[in-house]
């Protein structure tokens, strides 16, 4: 093992967690804003749609993470298929995710807190969570991984306790209601990016593939019970939600214990041990995501797309410089709440850009490399093939609905979202040119380490 080497801790159950971590936030808030974009009804239609693309995309994505294990995730998968360029610019798009996403989660976590204790400002809850868990995952993979692990159990048990005290309570008149079908199907292509955020980074074990002990073994393992454990999660939280009124009235940042409320009441106990419990979900994804980030960030260091100190190792073999200076864009961000919806949004384009570009990726892999090792095989090309298309029909939607029709609220101006994404990869491209493009390893030297592995 190098100083430029993670070290290899986790087992199938470790990578379960942070696979179903870094995403069970989703359940708890932001999938509910796409109520009143397509009513209960498109917006069940718009997660049934992305449940089948996440399904397929992870089962193709597995094959990927097998036969490269690298902690770049799509960034090697694509620079492994598509040359240097184009790997530098499919790690551009995981960073636009899982840099953007966890401010987002912290606002979330915030209006959980100020939601449980009045007292506490949610903005001062926000910004402590955040910069807390960028130090906890200091610690060490295992430990942040056994902290992750306590986290999404803990989530999951909400998530049980919210069907359970609100499956009596369901009324299908919620469900099936004037509005349960508005603007028809445009309804459902606008719901697509909210039910996007019941599975947004769920790729992102990936990133933790090098420290795997046994990766071509466990890494199916781990991401198809992640799957499975998400769409069973899915299916219950909205079905709930809507039945309990939630797809009616201003969305809230804490849709769960809002829904609980109106039939439990406001102030009641079971409301208020799901928001405890919720709080456990949104650490979990934000503790997950910032695993994920620090990762990409430590990859593209490490291949030379981005300045070299990016991916030094502390004495726990953690990539600390990639953890600080990711986190505290990201902290920054999380202190001002009226950038959330934005921030779900730049998160969402970039995860939707990274799935199409690693479905690209594997067909190509097929062909350039047919002898490439791959110890997980997809049924090829039908499973990666309705992937890459529901992954089109994804980022059309993102895009159409609310890349072109949202803004960032900046200093008294309101900045088109597309001029923001533009901006970030026009400076990304002219850093690779002007100096990212003569710092890249070869890649000979760059995939080594999974040549050991076989």
């Amino acid at each position: 093992m190098t100083d430029k080497d993670l070290k290899k801790a986790l087992k199938p159950i470790h990578l379960w967690a942070i696979t179903v971590g870094m995403v069970i936030s989703g359940q708890y808030f932001g999938w509910n804003y796409g109520f009143e974009q397509g009513g209960t009804i498109g917006l069940a239609i718009a997660a049934l749609l992305i449940t089948v693309f996440y399904t397929t995309f992870i089962f193709s994505y597995s094959e990927l993470s097998t036969s490269i294990p690298h902690a770049g995730g799509p960034s090697a998968y694509a620079r492994r298929a598509m040359g240097p360029f184009m790997g530098y610019l499919t790690g551009i798009a995981v960073l636009f995710e899982f840099v953007f996403a966890p401010p987002a989660i912290a606002v979330a976590t915030g209006a959980y807190i100020h939601f449980l204790i009045p007292a506490v400002p949610a903005i001062y809850a926000t910004v402590t969570v955040f910069i807390l868990f960028i130090f906890v995952n200091l610690i060490g993979i295992k430990g942040a991984a056994l902290v992750e692990m306590i986290a999404t159990l803990l989530a999951l048990i909400g998530l049980a306790i919210y069907v359970g005290a609100g499956a009596p309570h369901v009324e299908w008149e919620n469900i099936v209601q004037q509005q349960s079908f508005v603007s028809g199907w445009s309804g459902v292509f606008a719901a697509i990016p909210f039910a996007i955020w019941f599975y947004l980074a769920v790729e992102g074990g990936a990133m933790a593939a090098e420290e795997v002990e046994n990766p071509k073994r466990d890494i199916p393992k781990g991401f198809i019970s992640g799957i499975l454990t998400l769409a069973l999660c899915t299916v219950g939280t909205l079905f709930i939600t809507a039945g309990l009124g939630g797809g009616t009235g201003k969305p809230a940042d804490y849709p769960l214990p809002q829904a609980l409320e109106n039939v439990y009441g406001e102030g009641a106990l079971i409301p208020s041990i799901v928001a405890v419990i919720g709080l456990a979900g949104l650490i979990a994804s934000l503790h997950g995501i910032i695993i994920g980030y620090s990762r990409q960030t430590f990859a593209l260091s490490r291949a030379g797309y981005l300045p070299q100190f990016l991916s030094r190792l502390n004495r726990r073999k953690i990539p600390h410089w990639g953890l600080i200076v990711p986190g505290s864009i990201g902290v920054v961000c999380a202190a001002s709440a009226e950038f959330a919806s934005a921030l779900i949004i730049l998160s969402v384009f970039g995860a939707v850009l990274m799935y199409c570009l690693s479905m690209v990726s594997l067909f190509l892999l097929r062909k350039k490399e047919p002898d490439l090792e791959r110890p997980f095989k997809v049924y090829y090309p039908v499973v990666p093939g309705i992937a890459f298309l529901l992954g089109l029909l994804s980022l059309f939607s993102v895009v159409k609905y609310s890349v072109l029709t949202a803004s960032l609220p900046l200093l008294g101006w309101k900045i088109p979202l597309i001029a923001v994404i533009l901006g970030i990869y026009g400076l990304a491209v002219l850093y690779y040119f002007v100096r990212g493009s003569k710092k890249i390893r070869p890649i000979e030297e760059e995939f080594s380490a999974m040549r050991m592995l076989d």
